[in-house]
């Protein structure tokens, strides 16, 4: 059978499978492998780092041609992770009886060889490595933390087709907010194909918080604290159970720096720990249910909501797609004033209308008003001082500008549509130059060149304005048959770049033109695969630091070249 073995730490006999007795008792043995370099094979294991301190695993694959997926989930503060490979020594199995000394020399050869690098990636997203045919050899992953200290989850498998350890999203993944009130509201999901398909026992956890959305369950038990059933760092003989370490290829002496000087020191000599204070956030496990009403929220306060599907058997988790919603003020309240060039965001229930004021402060030839739509398309109206000079549905990022009027107050009214709640972001202002929001030109598309396209690139362009801005474009491998309603389901057209993997990134670039004819700019986006889709976005980045997402695109590159 293939196995993911222990690393250098361990002995170079023969060594535990999922198979056997002893390697389940390790598995429940959880502290065995907080502090080592153990990666088993089939189940998730939780780790610490310490800040600028990496931390190294290993594990060998036996035969060539092996299917391995890695997959490593942040908790807290981004990770930089490398995945490398390195050829297996030859004495790297035998008898466990033999002299130690060999596996010394393994363990230096192994720590000082540079090996080949399979896959990095640096950011906070749930990333994985997968290959359907990965060489024997020895297998190297190193984490590391600059930020702080953090907590980490890795799981990796020689048998991924048949594990499915992550329970599965359902077709449309986005979390509804189906009811809202001043101290409630209520969320539904379409339930997790791993439940009616496959059988297998899941239960929902909602996550509550003022803050923001959150990738991973893993990330909101960090911020939940300790006390919440989170693993701390280990502290030896206290979270280890007595388990023979020698047993396993330990000898007392080659424990390694960091054990041995835990060991020998008390807790209060090591790194501090400052007790943070309570986070303003919830947890709730609730069991088979797809809707949860939640309550004792603030009034007119924003909320964020997540559920994660958790498969009861492994522990394992997968992320919806988080909404957020806005609890309703005082009933007298019944009219939101927008503040001239501040971004607010807003609610709209299904088939609900919310009404906004803006009354400018001082004499004014023009206003602005900017409405990004994220998710389904929204009926606005403007009226001025009663008069009805704007009535359009908004799909996406729209900017209308209209003629001013001396102390003029305007009303603008936001209609939901039938499919579901609406979450709007929207800005109102007598000075288009200095608002949050960047400029945007009329059209928003990004237009492909068909004639330019090679089997490892794609040459796109799109129109920029006579303001400077700053435009970063990504790139993301999707299915042949990937559409833009797949879009919209899988993601709120208002989350920005810093939402994405660093690894999706091509560029960041500043341009525009006096010249409004000129104002266009093109770009080849390179390191593609033949005959392979692509869905590329540009944001832009106006200087207050909101981001605006232009039309996606998707291109496919040429099979032959």
């Amino acid at each position: 059978a293939n196995r993911l073995l222990e690393g250098w730490c361990c002995s170079a006999g023969k060594l535990p499978t999922r198979d056997e007795e002893l390697f389940q008792m390790q598995i429940r043995d959880k502290a065995f492998f907080h502090d080592s370099s153990v990666i088993p094979d089939g189940a998730e294991i939780s780790s610490y780092l310490f800040r600028d301190t990496p931390k190294r695993y290993f594990f060998v694959v036996e035969e060539d041609n092996t299917p391995l997926s890695v997959t490593v989930t942040p908790c807290d503060a981004p990770l930089e992770w490398r995945l490398g490979l390195q050829e297996l020594p030859e004495d790297s199995s035998g008898d466990s009886s033999g002299d130690p000394e060999p596996l010394e020399q393994q363990r230096q050869q192994m720590t000082h060889e540079e090996g080949t690098e399979l896959f990095s990636y640096k950011g906070n997203a749930v990333e994985s490595f997968a290959s359907s045919s990965s060489p024997a050899g020895l297998y190297q992953l190193e984490l590391l933390s600059t930020e702080k200290d953090t907590h980490f989850k890795v799981y990796a498998t020689t048998t991924p087709e048949s594990d499915q350890p992550y329970p599965e999203l359902p077709y449309d993944p986005r979390v509804d907010v189906t009811s809202l009130g001043r101290t409630t509201v209520t969320l539904a999901w379409k339930p997790s194909p791993t439940a009616s398909l496959l059988n297998q026992p899941i239960q929902y956890c909602v996550v509550i918080n003022k803050e923001h959305n959150f990738k991973s369950l893993c990330a909101a038990e960090a911020k939940l604290g300790a006390d919440d059933a989170f693993m701390m760092v280990p502290k030896p003989g206290l979270d280890f159970s007595p388990f023979d370490f020698a047993h396993f290829g330990f000898p007392p002496d080659h424990l390694g720096k960091e054990r041995s000087f835990l060991a020998k020191a008390s807790p209060k000599l090591g790194r501090p720990v400052h007790p943070r204070p309570k986070a303003d956030i919830q947890k709730v496990c609730i069991g088979s249910k797809n809707i949860f009403t939640v309550s004792d929220l603030k009034p007119d306060t924003q909320h964020y909501f997540d559920v994660f599907v958790v498969n009861t058997n492994t522990n394992m988790s997968t992320a919806y797609v988080g909404t957020f919603a806005r609890t309703k003020g005082e009933a007298k309240q019944k009219t939101l004033e927008l503040k001239d060039g501040k971004v607010t965001d807003v609610f709209v229930k299904r088939k609900g209308a919310k009404f906004l004021r803006f009354a400018p402060v001082s004499s004014h030839q023009k206003v602005t008003f900017f409405i990004h739509s994220c998710l389904d398309a929204v009926q606005v109206q403007v009226r001025r001082d009663g008069k009805l000079l704007l009535s359009q549905n908004v799909e996406g990022i729209r900017q209308f500008q209209l003629r001013g009027k001396p102390k003029a107050k305007y009303l603008v009214r936001l209609k939901g549509n039938k499919k579901g709640a609406s979450v709007l972001k929207i800005l109102a202002t007598t000075r288009p130059g200095k608002q949050s929001f960047p400029s945007l030109p009329e059209d928003t598309r990004i237009k492909a060149f068909d004639r330019l396209r090679t089997c490892s690139s794609a040459t796109v362009a799109w129109l920029g304005t006579q303001e400077r801005n700053k435009f970063c474009i990504y790139r993301k491998e999707v299915d042949d048959n990937y559409s833009e309603d797949q879009k919209k389901r899988e993601q709120n057209q208002c989350l920005g770049p810093d939402t994405r993997p660093k690894s999706e990134k091509v560029l960041c670039k500043h341009f525009h033109s006096q010249n409004l004819q000129k104002a266009v700019t093109t770009e080849t986006v390179g390191g593609l695969q033949p005959g392979k889709s692509y869905l590329l976005d540009v944001y832009v980045i106006g200087h207050g630091g909101h981001s605006v997402k232009y039309q996606s695109k998707v291109v496919k590159t040429r099979k032959l070249c």
